[in-house]
């Protein structure tokens, strides 16, 4: 007797069963749900002060955030310890990894310079009502110092305990690059990191797909809690960041996919889209990590190059958090403390931008970058917390556009390299993020390797 009556058939891939079947709703519909419904509910909570419901909506925004943080450290550890081995397969991955950093560093460039024009032109921090009483100093912040000695850490525990990031990146790539130095001997550790690996990102698996749940408790708190009377008065600087994001990510990115890669940048946008929706809700790049892997590899990147650049672009590769929001708020802070910024000043945005981006480490939030710039430009810290209050509202699109850079580098690189596979590419759909986790077991079956030239 079979345990699973409407198991699917190998021919069809469908449901076997003879009954009639509930229609699957599609992720991204489940997503938008999400997002009426979590406005709604968090209107209700603070129109009628339901106590109850905000408190509610307050824990399941705040559970589906520490289900992601949960996996980060390991995540990370294991993803880069993994994807550093993985460029022994790959022929000239020294250019490779060289070509995937210029690529990173050029694009920030061109994010920041358009967070800068945007700023300058439209003056977000004037006529907000906004003084610099409304700051408060930040429990963390960044600084150049911090940043260059915090990279080694004390030892290997703290760093998963109070979740550095970028202490955990430094201690995989030591791993990561003994591990090719000792070669074969190194093998059943590399072979049980990959297992681990595997093992982490199947449990992410079962938590992006609480993503619409957690969308409601994320929206809904943040419309409870701010109400729209707040928002209105960051309301040129909310448009500032979302029209800044939506520049770089529908104009520049489809103009050097255009140009630079020569493919279809609208096919680009269908093959990533499960991870940029994603990246939307759940405000993490590392978080985002497993599914911006699985669309790049569709998108025709070889496998052994996509499994380094991803996470590698996951730590550090941050066009929306580490480049226009730090630039626009820059600009927003120096309005309202009335501090005159010039072109030094703008060119040390830029600087900090391209060089200290590894310090969001991809996890939810650009505070210690902000810190980070504003300490480098002599700029009040009390200025963060006047933007505390919105972050989560601007968070969902640097996010996305955290994560639409991460899968365009790989693209561009490949396309260069004439290693992408242009039919897979060309192939490629917008399937839902669940319908991408049953192709697992597919892409896990021996294909012939994209040749990999010189």
């Amino acid at each position: 007797m079979s345990a699973n009556p409407a198991s699917a058939t190998p021919e069809t891939g469908k449901p076997s069963g003879s009954g009639s079947r509930i229609p699957k709703v599609p992720f991204w519909a489940q997503i938008v749900a999400g997002l009426v419904l979590g406005v709604l509910l968090g209107w209700l909570a603070r129109s009628q002060d339901i106590s109850w419901l905000y408190t509610t909506l307050d824990k399941v925004g705040h559970i589906f955030v520490q289900l992601l943080k949960l996996a980060v450290a390991p995540l990370v550890f294991f993803a880069i310890l993994v994807s550093i081995t993985n460029l022994r397969k790959v022929n000239n991955a020294a250019r490779l990894a060289t070509r995937t950093l210029l690529w990173f560093m050029i694009t920030s460039l061109i994010a920041v310079a358009i967070g800068l024009a945007i700023g300058l032109i439209t003056n977000p921090g004037s006529g907000t009502g906004l003084t610099p009483k409304d700051g408060k100093l930040p429990e963390g912040k960044g600084s150049w110092l911090d940043f260059l000695t915090g990279i080694i850490p004390d030892n290997v525990i703290t760093p998963f305990t109070e979740l550095n990031v970028l202490q955990i990146v430094f201690m995989a790539a030591v791993a990561g690059i003994a591990a090719l130095q000792l070669g074969d001997r190194a093998k059943p550790i590399l072979t049980l990191s990959e297992s681990i690996l595997e093992l982490l990102q199947k449990a992410l698996w079962w938590v992006i797909r609480l993503a619409p749940i957690g969308t409601i408790g994320l929206i809904g708190y943040a419309i409870a809690d701010y109400g729209w009377d707040l928002i209105g008065k960051y309301a040129t600087f909310t448009a500032d960041v979302y029209i800044g994001c939506a520049l770089v990510m529908f104009g520049v990115y489809p103009l050097l996919l255009a140009t630079v890669a020569k493919v279809s940048p609208l096919q680009f946008f269908k093959g990533a889209w499960p991870a940029i929706q994603l990246a939307f809700v759940s405000r993490s790049s590392v978080g985002t990590m497993p599914v911006t892997q699985k669309v790049t590899e569709r998108l025709g990147v070889p496998k052994e190059y996509a499994s380094f650049a991803v996470p590698f672009g996951a730590t550090t590769k941050m066009d929306g958090c580490a480049a226009i929001y730090p630039a626009l708020a820059a600009i927003f802070i120096a309005q309202i403390f009335d501090v005159q910024l010039g072109i030094g000043d703008y060119l040390l945005i830029a600087f900090v931008s391209v060089i200290g981006s590894a310090a969001t480490a991809g996890l939810t939030g650009a505070t210690v970058m902000l810190t980070l710039t504003l300490s480098t430009l002599g700029l009040p810290l009390e200025g963060v917390g006047l933007l505390m209050a919105i972050d989560p509202i601007l968070d969902m699109m640097r996010t996305a556009t955290n994560v639409a850079g991460q899968a365009l580098v790989p693209v561009i690189v490949s396309a260069r390299e004439k290693i992408l596979d242009h039919d897979a590419y060309n192939s490629a759909s917008s399937s839902p993020v669940d319908e991408i986790d049953t192709l697992d077991v597919q892409d896990a079956e021996p294909k012939a390797k994209v040749p990999v030239t010189a």
